[in-house]
């Protein structure tokens, strides 16, 4: 999976949001990311987490090898 299949995803899953994606090894196969998402505000991070996973369904561990995830309400 590629840095922009990623955003492309979670564009889909948090449309008002913005997203940062880094390849953190050069190698397409670790990737971090930052969601900033109103939907988030009042959710505990362990919660905002698992929607930003749930965003890829069965594809985590599989197309998408490893994805470190940050998260955030606007200020």
């Amino acid at each position: 999976m590629t840095a922009e299949e990623i955003e492309r995803t979670l564009r889909g899953a948090f449309p008002d949001a913005e997203i940062v994606v880094e390849d953190l090894a050069g190698d397409g196969d670790h990737f971090a990311c930052e969601v900033v998402s109103e939907k988030f505000r009042g959710m505990p991070r362990v919660r905002q987490h698992k929607l930003v996973y749930e965003a890829f369904g069965d594809r985590v561990g599989t197309e998408l090898h490893a994805l470190a995830v940050k998260t955030r309400i606007p200020d």
